[in-house]
């Protein structure tokens, strides 16, 4: 026992000692025993212990460690919060998350520049160069008025002759055509007719003319692939929707006329009317030209990563029943004759274009 605690044990034992005499004495020696302590430890002044520093230093560790414990087990429950840099959480301390201050707050400029970085970069064709809106409507419409001059001329030229091309076209596809004559059932079925045939003369000319002007018209923002793919996918439609229509002309034309002919005859006599019998004439030949391009739609799609020639094979019963609905819905013939005949022509398109593909190993 060191010198500072031996006068702390006298004045306790006089505190005992007092006690027997009465309370008054017993709290007079409390205040002097008080004063005591304190004037001692004032003359002594604080000592530290060293085990009881380690002690502390070993309980705060403690309360680190199990504080540090408890945060990484939060972390690990939550981990939306992995990752985060450390200033996510400094500036989180404000209101709500918000940054501390207005400097740190990402504002409208900064959030649109980095919308806008992606596009950054991005040029177009050389020869692209930026025009009012009201220019590129005017060279639209200078671009059509072309096309339309071109068909309206060809339309002129041929309906002088359209009289020689509506017997040409019933003598081709009408079975016996001088006993089965076109019947008139209004007086201005046969300039219409002519006019019809005439139109679709101006079409089948005025169609290349609007392809090129199309292309002159998007030539300045293609780039060089774009302008080789539209160099060859033009061509290639216009000489399928050619065979569309020689296949028509050909072959599903004077089939269904045939049908037409035989399935009445038990029955009674058939009489063709001018308008209804060119209106079908008409749209066949231009309803097989679409169809015939299949196989180029095809084509572009894979080219372009759209589909795969796998998908398309696993989906060819889908494909085979909207052949049919598109076929009984546009086609005119009430009969079933024509809508089954353009079903089996889209099947046997689409089949075909499959089976080269898989053939070629594309």
């Amino acid at each position: 026992m060191d010198d500072s605690d031996r006068p702390r044990d006298d004045d306790s034992a006089a505190a005992d000692g007092s006690t027997d005499e009465g309370e008054p004495e017993s709290d007079a020696a409390g205040e002097g025993g008080e004063s005591v302590e304190s004037e001692v430890e004032a003359e002594v002044g604080p000592e530290v212990d060293p085990a009881a520093v380690d002690a502390d230093s070993t309980a705060s560790a403690d309360a680190d460690s199990t504080a540090s414990a408890a945060t990484g087990s939060a972390d690990a429950a939550d981990p939306s919060t992995d990752g985060l840099p450390a200033t996510d959480d400094a500036q989180s301390l404000g209101d709500g998350g918000t940054p501390a201050t207005t400097a740190d707050a990402p504002t409208a400029d900064a959030a649109t520049a980095v919308e806008d970085e992606p596009f950054e970069g991005i040029e177009g064709p050389e020869t692209d160069e930026e025009m009012p809106l009201a220019a590129h409507i005017e060279e639209m419409m200078r671009r059509l008025a072309v096309v339309f001059l071109i068909g309206g001329l060809a339309t002129l030229v041929v309906v002088t002759e359209s009289t020689e091309l509506i017997n040409y076209f019933w003598s081709y596809h009408i079975p016996a055509p001088l006993e089965n004559r076109p019947r008139l059932y209004g007086p201005l079925e046969l300039p219409l007719t002519r006019l019809k045939v005439a139109g679709l003369a101006g079409v089948v000319v005025g169609l290349p003319a609007f392809v090129y002007e199309t292309y002159r018209f998007m030539r300045p923002g293609l780039y060089e692939t774009e302008r080789r793919y539209y160099l060859a996918a033009v061509p290639t439609s216009l000489i399928l929707g050619g065979v569309g229509i020689a296949f028509a002309h050909f072959l599903v034309l004077p089939a269904i006329f045939s049908y037409f002919t035989t399935y009445t005859s038990d029955a009674a006599t058939i009489a063709f009317g001018l308008a209804e019998t060119f209106n079908l004439i008409v749209i066949m030949l231009a309803f097989m030209a679409i169809v015939f391009q299949i196989p180029l739609f095809i084509m572009l799609a894979i080219m372009m990563n759209l589909v795969t020639r796998q998908w398309l094979e696993a989906k060819r019963l889908i494909f085979w029943g909207s052949f049919l609905g598109i076929a009984f819905l546009f086609s005119p013939d009430p009969t079933g004759m024509a809508p089954i005949i353009v079903t089996l022509t889209m099947i046997a398109l689409f089949e075909g274009t499959l089976a080269i593909l898989r053939w070629t190993g594309n």
